[in-house]
C-alpha cells in the first residue's frame, strides 16, 4: 500500500504545481492536467485539516485531565 503524504508534503506539491503553472513552460493540455492535480492535492490538504480540527475538538477535559477520544474519519 502506498504511503500517504503528510500535510507539509502536499503543500510542497501545491507550491510546485503553482510555480509550474506560473512559468508559462506548459502547453494548454499540460496546464489543465497540472491544474486538476492541484485541485486534488488541495482537496487532500483540506481533508487533513478537517481531520486535525476534529481531533482537536474531541479533546475533552475530565476531572482536570485532558483525554483524547478516538473518532472515525468520515463520521460526525
Amino acid at each position: 500500500m502506498k504511503d500517504e503524504k503528510s500535510f507539509e508534503e502536499l503543500i510542497d506539491d501545491l507550491e510546485n504545481i503553482a510555480e509550474l503553472l506560473e512559468s508559462d513552460k506548459l502547453n494548454l493540455d499540460e496546464s489543465i492536467q497540472k491544474f486538476e492535480e492541484g485541485m486534488k492535492t488541495a482537496r487532500l490538504c483540506n481533508e487533513k485539516l478537517e481531520n486535525a480540527e476534529k481531533k482537536i475538538n474531541i479533546l475533552l477535559e475530565k476531572n482536570g485531565e485532558i483525554i483524547e477520544e478516538k473518532f472515525n474519519v468520515g463520521e460526525e
